[in-house]
């Protein structure tokens, strides 16, 4: 070819023409290069075998060379042209777009992007176009969600597309969250691990961009998807910053994460489930909750009776527990908040029968085993009449293995006493049949109720305790002959001292629970009821509004409320709690 510009060399003339020339030859060659490259992308697949993988990196570089050649055609034509051309066009890009070692490499994904541009209709004139648009633009949302282009390289991709930035956003996050949990979903890909496609450190990192993010409903799939993912060592993949994002938002009722999600939280990072079991006992005691069923809608939506199935779960919210009841000294109020969340719990163990278990030891490992399966009869599977035969074989063996364990370890009567309260409906029940008539031997059931409000060794104290409960115990049979029956004949049996001195608290506690069920049972005590109670301390009236509930729930359970008692005890509720609340503004 000769020169055809005056004044130009011939160098310069030689390289025109040898560019022309070979523009030319590729135009020539890229029907032929279509074919093989397609081919290519079909054996390929998304990689899910070794071989696959390998011949993908033996064949980047010209890959990247094609896709540049199909790029500089694609731009001189539009989408009408570019199918006439080249009709599988379509498919070749929707291969490579979801091949993760093709994308993995920066300019192929770069050019890719780009073709697909070429491809988008602005102003689509018939059902094709626009369907071609919407597929164009879900593989550019993928694409995007896992580039590494910076913010002037995304916004012109967007641009070209013709949206702005707050439309695009949204269906580029809802695409980055399905890209990412179609790979975290996937342990192994034959073999291969996945984490050679998405290191640890990336997961690390896609968790804590996910901690601003956590209130978006289109991010809880992504968020479930790292917390169930069993990759690698948890407390290596996850961000200690996403997990108390997590926490705090789920705490916060701003996401709805499902249980499994939950359990996963919980499992991977014990700060987080120490502050969801401390958010609990701060919800539970920051209102003024003392119904049980309203104390067990509160618990089970925690999430945290469902969740302690699992034995380290329940074992470490045992443990907050335990602190709480000796910071408290043993509050009715946390006594009652302990019995509840142990139904809950009981529940949800018993709730799948065909499901496998952990055996029951792996969650009260310091307690006799043949206590906790007593312990765990349900009253309501009993019939009435041998409850107290019930509570007499669970005073024998109580006292039996805190007789034999007393002089080896201290902590031994302390465990069986926390496994005692966590089944404290008996110690309920023991304290009504003290009072009906029916024990056969209240010696027994005085260990028992003892043992439950002051679980101390066999020393002086504990014989004190016992001497001073028989004669209460004597005192209040009396009164039920006595007519008429005043307030001072009750304060007089529950007077703050013995004949030795001051009695216990833990004993005076042990008195009242008794004078209550005096006052719920017997014609007399009906009448001067709340006249008597109103006389106490704020401490003592709010301990018994616990009891009072705590009685009503179950005789409403077990089906034994008679009209005189219930009546009786839903107008104490109801007075005394409008008497505390005036009382306390």
């Amino acid at each position: 070819m000769e020169c055809l510009v005056q004044g130009t060399s011939k160098k310069v003339c030689y390289q025109i023409t040898e560019y022309w020339r070979k523009m030319a030859q590729d135009r020539l060659d890229l029907p032929l290069n279509f074919e093989f490259w397609l081919n290519k992308a079909v054996a390929w697949g998304q990689t899910t075998t070794l071989e696959s993988q390998q011949d993908v990196c033996l064949h980047l570089p010209q890959l990247q060379k094609f896709l540049q050649q199909i790029y500089e055609t694609l731009k001189h034509m539009d989408f009408s042209m570019a199918i006439d051309r080249f009709p599988l066009i379509g498919q070749l890009l929707g291969r490579l777009c979801w091949n993760p070692f093709v994308i993995g490499y920066d300019e192929n994904q770069k050019i890719l992007m780009w073709c697909l541009c070429c491809l988008y209709c602005s102003e689509p004139q018939n059902s094709i176009e626009v369907e071609a648009n919407i597929w164009i633009r879900s593989l550019l949302c993928h694409l995007l969600s896992s580039s590494k282009l910076g913010l002037n390289e995304v916004g012109s991709v967007i641009q070209a597309l013709g949206y702005t930035s707050p439309d695009y956003y949204p269906e580029l996050l809802k695409n980055m969250v399905l890209s990412l949990v179609t790979e975290l979903r996937v342990n192994h890909l034959n073999g291969f691990s996945i984490q050679k496609i998405i290191p640890e450190r990336q997961i690390k990192a896609i968790s804590l961009l996910c901690v601003p993010l956590l209130t978006l409903p289109d991010i809880l799939p992504l968020l479930e998807a790292l917390l169930t993912y069993h990759g690698g060592e948890p407390k290596e993949i996850l961000s200690s910053e996403f997990l108390e994002g997590v926490n705090e938002a789920f705490l916060q009722k701003k996401i709805v994460l499902s249980e499994s999600a939950v359990f996963s939280l919980w499992l991977r990072h014990l700060p987080s489930l120490e502050k969801a079991t401390l958010h609990l006992f701060e919800k539970l005691t920051s209102r003024y909750i003392n119904i049980p069923e309203e104390l067990e809608g509160v618990i089970k939506d925690s999430l945290l009776p469902q969740a302690a199935c699992h034995p380290s779960i329940f074992r470490i919210v045992d443990e907050i527990f335990r602190n709480a009841l000796l910071e408290t000294n043993g509050t009715s109020e946390v006594l009652t908040i302990i019995q509840v969340f142990t139904q809950c719990f009981v529940q949800a163990f018993q709730k799948d029968s065909k499901q496998l278990k952990f055996p029951l030891k792996s969650y009260f490992p310091y307690a006799s085993p043949s206590l906790v399966m007593i312990l765990l009869q349900d009253p309501e599977d009993l019939p009435r009449g041998l409850w107290c035969q019930h509570l007499n074989h669970i005073s024998k063996t109580l006292k039996n293995i805190v007789e034999d364990q007393s002089t080896q370890s201290c902590g031994s009567p302390f465990e069986q006493w926390f496994l005692f309260i966590h089944f404290g409906e008996w110690a309920d029940i023991a304290a009504e049949e003290l009072l009906m008539w029916r024990a056969e031997s209240p010696e027994a059931l005085l260990w028992l109720l003892a043992f439950y409000y002051n679980p101390h060794d066999q020393n002086q104290e504990w014989i004190q305790t016992m001497v001073d409960v028989r004669a209460v115990h004597g005192h209040i049979m009396k009164l039920f002959d006595r007519t008429p029956l005043s307030v001072k004949d009750l304060q007089a049996v529950a007077g703050e001292s013995s004949e030795d001195g001051t009695r216990q608290p833990s004993t005076q506690r042990f008195i009242r629970h008794l004078l209550l069920n005096f006052l719920l049972f017997s014609s007399e005590g009906h009448t001067i009821a709340q006249e008597f109670i109103i006389t106490q301390t704020d401490e003592i009236i709010d301990e018994f509004l616990n009891l009072i509930a705590r009685a009503k729930s179950r005789w409403e359970r077990l089906g034994m409320e008679t009209p005189r008692t219930g009546k009786l005890a839903r107008d104490l509720l109801q007075e005394l709690q409008c008497y505390r609340t005036k009382h306390v503004l």
